[in-house]
């Protein structure tokens, strides 16, 4: 067995890997950027070497880097985890030359699966099914939309050394298919240094499969049977499954088969997974998927395999890189129960998914399911990486019991100030059409707004907050309250210290609140009822989760007059990042919606929009500026303000 072990990854699965080694007794080594100086994976671990600037491009994509900590720090092996350098036949190759042990397959396995087109050429040499489309050498714009013609539309153009969601562009006529094109070359030379690309016919309701394989060094090639991760937002996973809803006994058998048939087309050795693209229009039927790709790794959404099989994977990664064989035969393996997992981002679904970053103030996670993480209550949410705070995993003896363990989990998960996606992914989950196994990847883009939490405070958020600025004035400290769970009676008297208490008149109701910056005044109702779940004080207010989505509850002082719903008119920069367009000057009358300025973070683009209809009276923001989280960009006040 591998007595010590660096992890070349950092985050949830870098934890991940560090629990297993350490149940095995292997000394575990982590390496960490500037920005993770402080992080989990360097807590847990027992030794950490510094590998340089938080940009992965500085630290966790130099393969040289890597290498050398391992070299300084005595370690026998390298994990690779997923993503960064997990799936980069080269590095893998210098990890071998160095005399280090490689967790993860043959280098030359890596590469035959590297690229789409040709990875598609073997399988089909090996029999397995592959979808109808053009992998060719040939890249003229002429010749591919000739070809695309011949396959008939609608078509998807695939970057050949593509992943993530890049380099794919869906065309559904034959008058889109030139610029198109372009448009995916652009992106995939941008983000793979490779811009040919494959085209490939457009399943209409697809579903996408994927099947654990395992192989090892003596021979061995087993299958952990199959995982569903059709929920997907802009071609990333969301929410993944296993086993897949609507799969009997006969296509599972013929899939499988596949899938250990393409495993070992290429002598695969090492934890792998076979994706497959299924026409759901009528069913799941074993004539009707096809291989779509293979990732050369251990996948993000690894946990509901284990859940299903009771295997650790990690585990035999470590045992299969040692030497060993394979734990298990084939018949030893079945699938008991079903697990559910949902990605928790760091990002606000009622701004366009964009990202939160800054600090978690409060984390605490639901009990009742298993929770993946590299965070902690006190970190730092990062502007330089993927913004998973953690992956939520429930396994139940049925889908509805699975389903609805999640749903609560992700509904109680107790995250701020961080925004993030908990209430978008409770309302998926509680949706009628996902719980009766009606899904395709394209679910997501039509459900559309109605898996959205509200955009602004609704009145029920307001009441919430009202009664929560009452308790905070009772009990004179903040409260960590949940929306679902104010069940408990008021105390006696509980006006005393709030707002509108006078000293021996009637208690006033009416109070004035600030919900996320929007001033709301509510009246309470006789009787209101509430259960405060105490947390840790919370600066400037009260934190309330109402099924998954945090917000913050303040007092407002104002006059008796009374106050509409208007909000804050103040535009911050949600995150560090560079602006790189203005669009509005000050005095401007604007609209609610429109787009004031562009805010490039995260490597991505990101629109910040009026709040409600106005004027621009402040404008602190240029072209080409730096900014730092919560930078005050603009201003926008009503017109009769």
């Amino acid at each position: 067995m591998i007595q010590s072990l660096l992890i070349a990854n950092r985050g949830e699965i870098a934890c991940r890997i560090i629990r297993t080694a350490r149940a095995l007794g292997i000394r575990t080594v982590a390496v960490y950027s500037d920005a993770d100086a402080r992080a989990l994976h360097v807590r847990q671990a027992d030794e950490a070497v510094h590998i340089g600037p938080s940009p992965a491009r500085e630290s966790y994509l130099v393969g040289e880097k890597i290498i050398a900590a391992a070299l300084a720090s005595g370690a026998e092996a390298i994990h690779p985890g997923y993503g960064f350098l997990s799936e980069n036949a080269a590095f893998a190759q210098s990890v071998i030359d160095a005399g280090l042990i490689w967790v993860g397959p043959k280098p030359a396995s890596i590469t035959a699966m590297g690229l789409k087109d040709a990875a598609k050429t073997l399988m089909a040499a090996a029999g397995v099914p592959v979808t109808p489309g053009y992998m060719g050498e040939r890249q003229e714009p002429d010749f591919l939309a000739a070809e695309a013609a011949k396959i008939g539309y609608p078509v998807l153009i695939k970057a050949v050394a593509g992943g993530g969601g890049k380099g794919m562009r869906l065309v559904e006529a034959a008058g889109d298919f030139t610029d198109a094109l372009a448009s995916c070359q652009r992106e995939a030379a941008a983000s793979f240094g490779n811009p040919h690309v494959l085209i490939e016919k457009y399943i209409q309701r697809p579903r996408h499969i994927e099947v654990q394989v395992f192989g090892d060094s003596h021979g061995n090639i087993v299958h952990l049977f199959e995982r569903d991760c059709s929920l997907q937002r802009r071609h990333q996973k969301v929410i993944e499954e296993a086993p897949a809803p609507g799969m009997d006994d006969a296509t599972r058998a013929e899939l499988c088969a596949a899938a250990v048939k393409a495993a070992a087309a290429v002598d695969y050795i090492g934890a792998g997974t076979i994706e497959f693209i299924a026409d759901a229009s009528e069913g799941l039927r074993a004539d009707r998927i096809w291989f779509m790709e293979m990732n050369t790794r251990l996948q993000v959404e690894h946990p509901v395999t284990e859940e299903i099989t009771g295997v650790d994977l990690v585990e035999w990664q470590l045992r299969v890189a040692s030497g060993e064989p394979l734990p298990k035969r084939q018949d030893e393996l079945s699938i008991t129960g079903w697990a559910i997992e949902a990605r928790l981002y760091a990002e606000d679904p009622a701004k366009g998914f964009l990202p939160s970053v800054g600090r978690l103030e409060i984390f605490r996670e639901h009990d009742e399911i298993r929770l993946e993480t590299g965070v902690y209550e006190g970190a730092e949410v990062s502007p330089f990486y993927d913004p998973m705070i953690a992956k939520l995993v429930a396994h139940a003896p049925s889908r509805d019991a699975a389903c609805e363990m999640l749903a609560r989990a992700c509904a109680e998960t107790d995250i701020y100030p961080i925004k993030t996606n908990a209430p978008f992914l409770w309302r998926a989950l509680d949706d009628a059409d996902f719980r009766s196994g009606d899904i395709d990847t394209g679910f997501i883009a039509r459900k559309g707004d109605a898996l959205l939490p509200p955009a602004e405070p609704t009145e029920d958020m307001a009441l919430q907050a009202a009664a929560a600025i009452v308790v905070q004035a009772y009990h004179g400290t903040p409260t960590m309250l949940r929306g679902d769970d104010m069940l408990s009676p008021l105390p006696s008297d509980p006006w005393r210290g709030a707002i509108g208490f006078r000293a021996n008149t009637a208690a006033n109701r009416d109070v004035s609140v600030l919900v996320d910056g929007h001033i709301h005044r509510v009246t309470l109702p006789e009787g209101w009822q509430y259960q405060p779940v105490i947390g840790e004080p919370v600066a400037g207010g009260v934190a309330i989760n109402d099924d998954g989505l945090s917000f913050l509850a303040a007092p407002a002082r104002v006059d008796g007059s009374g106050v509409g719903a208007g909000g804050s008119g103040a535009i911050l920069s949600p995150m560090p990042g560079r602006i790189i367009a203005v669009e509005v000057a000050p005095g401007e009358r604007v609209t609610k919606g429109q787009r004031l300025l562009t805010l490039e973070a995260m490597k991505m683009e990101h629109s910040l929009t009026a709040p409600f209809d106005g004027i621009v009276a402040e404008l602190n923001a240029q072209a080409g500026a730096q900014v730092q989280v919560d930078a005050l960009l603009a201003r926008i006040v009503a017109e009769d303000d």
